[in-house]
């Protein structure tokens, strides 16, 4: 630190401001002179995606060839800390040997909504189990010498109009549910860097927010890190460097930079904040400078990723245990996914993999009999009747039918929400129609989320596969055949239908502010609570043998359990631990919540006793009143079982704490939806603010997508032609990920994403233009574009002579 402070010191101001962004799309700016050399960023939630070449953050353009691991969603079936910590090895051996120093991930938002778009790059719907899988992939990135970025910090939960959205949060249910698993990460894998989200939180925007990023991030959990700007998530430079925003990606030129400046030297922004996200900037490329580039093991990391895919499969229903497929079974495979599978989600996490397999190959591959592969449906979820016709016929010819259905590409995406939990229509007339001539009908999933299951019946076997990356198609066959005993158990709720979800109606909004009325009651907590029946209760999942849990004994540091193996071949369980308030209370409480997992392996026959600690975050709630985390003295059910619908071990502790005046007895608790305003208010503790856009002039931080109503002929034209673009690729079932982009993002990403070719002063003329002063607006465009270029030019010049300038 020492150094940091000496080099800082040796800085000039220009300089200085100059580091806290980019130089380009993927790397940080050198500084020649100081020995400061510039750091390569890249994606990499489950995968390097390193652009070497064209460069964009939307995953678009092509990237090097990197091992496509399971998304978050399906790694967290796993709830193996072990292996997501191999994984985590894995992918920072992968961005050492690309020379990456910074990798973008693991993503953690809690799944507030079942059709968060990008819920595939997220672990759960709880933060314990985020958290501590989270904090596994980070030390494992990190043991390679290459900085992990947990992301999007914080309340990061709908894709629509993520740039502008507000996520409007009580602060209790923001402690508890949505920066919990960040609190984990941070405090037990210290992390070097975090991504700041796209959103406003309460009104500030992420990247600029001083309660999350200093109160909490710095001050609370002690973290010493760089806190990076999703790529465009910058709004204001000066109030991100004061609030404690270090790094502004991908490069904005150095409009941020001049704004940085004249700042300090008016006195607007203190030298000493500057001074202290320039050190930061410093011990991140300090700390990433000991990176080897050693080769990563291509195919080691193909048979991890492919043991990682297995593991984490969930098996949601087994009748007549018709799996595992013996030996010599004739199988029909049916689906477009087995022959051209869904492995990845669409958008900036999008992996170059180095190989690919697909489960009608690896079929072939086992010895079982395969009879033929079909389509049996059309992607784009169009109806094909010889499709179908097809495939009944070879269902027809086999003991055993396996169809491969999921969510299309058009479904799961950055940029955009899901709009529905249904399978494609064709796909369940596909299923009926199979399982009419072939009851033993086994259909595995291929999603990224959950989906609603009416078509239950029509099954003999239940396979949720997630998007098992390139190894996917081995891992399923390993599966079915019984190589690999299906490991996964549900990192979230499937529930019976979207209107059961607890934001229901509410989500994604489409007003300016997103309101988190739900407040705890997410997920599972809220299905509980409310008494809600659901398809397959979070934590669900079965295996190839049984497993007993016994002998229950709680003390006041944690619990102890006997598991032991009932069945007939080696197999794993997880033991989770569910802890609920069980007297009157002071607070509003889900009835219970995850405290405590541990996956266990054992042969047959065999037992292991297992502990489950009582930790800081078992028994604490978060208190308003005195701005900390207290614990409510009172007695406490500790419950252990297989799933939060399975706990056949109870017991009760009695533990200390303060005394809050008591809650009147709550009404059903299915009334815990229905927060209205006056509920909703008393609970942020101050007004409401308003959801509307408002009838005035766009500003910089409107959505492009208000151009339909804005007062210029013109700029309605131009959204017309946007929007006909989108509609045209949603038909075609590829999402244009750069028009999201525009008709989602703010208009400030004119000067933020340009890379130095406008500044905020074209933006500016831009919205003169669009609210109906065209001539004006056009003047001013073409005077900001040059009066721009001359600034950005000279700054430029400014800045490369200090950097190579010799040290004194």
């Amino acid at each position: 630190m020492n150094d940091t402070r000496a080099i800082v010191a040796e800085l000039s101001l220009l300089e200085k401001a100059a580091l806290l962004s980019g130089a380009n799309t993927w790397q940080t700016r050198a500084v020649e002179r100081l020995g400061l050399p510039p750091v390569w960023l890249a994606d990499g939630p489950h995968g390097v995606r390193k652009q070497a070449g064209s460069a964009d953050h939307l995953g678009i353009n092509g990237s090097e060839p990197a091992t496509c691991f399971p998304t978050a969603a399906t790694v967290a079936g796993s709830w193996d800390e072990d292996l997501a910590g191999e994984i985590g090895a894995a992918l920072g051996a992968e961005a050492a040997a690309q020379g990456v120093g910074v990798l973008l991930g693991p993503g953690l938002n809690i799944k507030r909504s079942p059709l968060g778009g990008r819920s595939f790059e997220y672990f759960s719907e709880d933060p314990e189990l985020s958290g501590r899988l989270a904090a596994a992939y980070v030390r494992g990135i990190q043991s390679a010498g290459v900085a992990a970025t947990p992301k999007h910090f914080a309340a990061n939960s709908q894709e629509l109009r993520r740039m502008v959205s507000d996520s409007v949060v009580d602060e209790r249910t923001l402690r508890e549910i949505y920066l919990t698993a960040f609190e984990i990460v941070v405090r037990e894998s210290d992390p070097w860097a975090i991504m700041s989200s796209y959103n406003l939180v309460n009104g500030v925007y992420a990247h600029e927010n001083p309660h999350l990023l200093k109160d909490v991030l710095r001050d609370e959990w002690g973290f010493d890190g760089a806190v990076i700007s999703d790529w465009g998530g910058s709004n204001d430079a000066v109030a991100a460097v004061a609030a404690g925003g270090t790094l502004e990606m991908p490069s904005p030129g150095f409009d941020s930079a001049r704004e940085i400046i004249a700042a300090v030297e008016s006195g607007r922004l203190p030298l000493e904040d500057l001074d202290a996200r320039v050190g930061e900037v410093i011990e991140l490329v300090r700390r990433v400078g000991g990176a080897t580039r050693a080769v990563a093991d291509e195919a080691a990391h193909h048979a991890l990723a492919r043991r990682a895919a297995g593991e984490s499969t969930v098996l949601l229903r087994n009748e007549g245990a018709i799996l595992p497929m013996r030996a010599g079974t004739s199988v029909a495979v049916i689906g477009a996914f087995a022959t051209v599978p869904r492995y990845q989600g669409a958008g900036s996490s999008l992996v170059n993999a180095t190989r690919v397999t697909t489960l009608s190959a690896a079929l072939e591959a086992t010895d079982l009999s395969v009879v033929g592969v079909v389509d049996g449906f059309r992607r784009d979820g169009g109806s094909d009747p010889a499709l179908v016709e097809e495939a009944v016929a070879l269902a027809r010819t086999a003991e055993t039918a396996v169809l491969m259905l999921g969510l299309p590409e058009i479904a799961e995406s950055e940029g955009m929400d899901r709009a529905s939990l249904a399978l494609p229509r064709a796909q369940v007339e596909l299923l009926r129609a199979v399982h009419a001539v072939n009851p033993r009908t086994v259909v595995v999933l291929s999603a990224g989320g959950v989906v609603e299951t009416p078509w239950v019946s029509h099954t003999a076997a239940l396979v949720h596969a997630y998007l098992g990356g390139q190894a996917g198609g081995e891992a399923v066959a390993d599966v079915l055949t019984g190589a690999t005993e299906p490991g996964g158990r549900l990192a979230e709720t499937m529930p019976i239908s979207l209107a059961d979800t607890p934001a229901d109606g509410s989500f994604p909004s489409t007003a300016r502010t997103a309101e988190y009325r739900e407040g705890l009651m997410v997920g599972y907590r809220w299905y509980e609570t409310a008494e809600i029946q659901v398809a397959f209760p979070f934590g669900f999942g079965l295996g190839y043998t049984t497993f007993s849990l016994s002998d229950l004994v709680v003390d006041e540091h944690g619990a102890s359990v006997t598991v032991t193996n009932t069945g007939g071949r080696a197999g794993s369980e997880v033991v989770q631990m569910y802890v609920g308030r069980r007297d009157a209370s002071g607070v509003v409480r889900p009835i219970r919540e995850l405290k405590g997992y541990a996956k266990v392996r054992l042969a047959p026959g065999s037992s292991t006793r297992v502990r489950l600690p009582f930790g800081a975050r078992t028994f604490r709630f978060f208190d308003v009143g005195s701005d900390s985390w207290r614990e409510e003295r009172g007695t406490y059910e500790i419950a252990v079982g297989r799933n939060v619908r399975d706990l056949p071990l109870r017991a009760m502790i009695e533990r200390d704490g303060v005394v809050l005046p008591l809650l009147d007895a709550p009404d059903r608790p299915a009334k815990l939806r229905e927060v209205d305003d006056r509920a909703f208010t008393r609970l942020l503790g101050r007004t409401l603010p308003p959801s509307g856009w408002g009838d005035g002039p766009l500003g910089e931080n409107d959505p492009m997508d208000r151009l339909a109503g804005a007062r210029s002929p013109l700029a309605r034209f131009g959204f017309r032609l946007l929007d006909g673009r989108r509609r045209k690729a949603e038909a075609s079932g590829d999402p244009d990920l750069n028009i999201l982009f525009l008709l989602n993002g703010p208009f400030r990403v004119i000067h933020k994403m340009s890379g130095g070719l406008a500044g905020r002063r074209l933006t500016a003329a831009v919205l003169t233009l669009v609210n109906g002063h065209t001539l004006r607006g056009l003047g001013g465009v073409i005077g900001a574009f040059f009066a721009g270029r001359r600034d950005e030019r000279a700054t430029k010049r400014a800045f490369e002579a200090a950097v190579t300038k010799r040290s004194v």
